[in-house]
């Protein structure tokens, strides 16, 4: 599709329409300048934060019936 096929569909609406073809058309473009705001992640950045219980690997008692 062309612009000038575009503007002419547009052009046809009736005024209601335009405004909401506006609106739509000022959301997509906020929604195009929100780049990635979160930093990337890094290797090892939660090193030492999570620890892992001793018996993590033993049998869970509540299965016991079904071993």
């Amino acid at each position: 599709m062309n612009n000038v096929s575009l503007y002419n569909k547009i052009n046809s609406l009736p005024e209601h329409l335009k405004r909401e073809v506006l609106d739509f058309v000022e959301f997509l473009q906020t929604k195009n300048k929100k780049g990635p705001s979160k930093k990337p992640r890094t290797f090892g950045s939660l090193k030492g934060k999570i620890k892992m219980a001793e018996d993590f690997d033993d049998p869970i008692e509540d299965f016991k019936d079904y071993m």
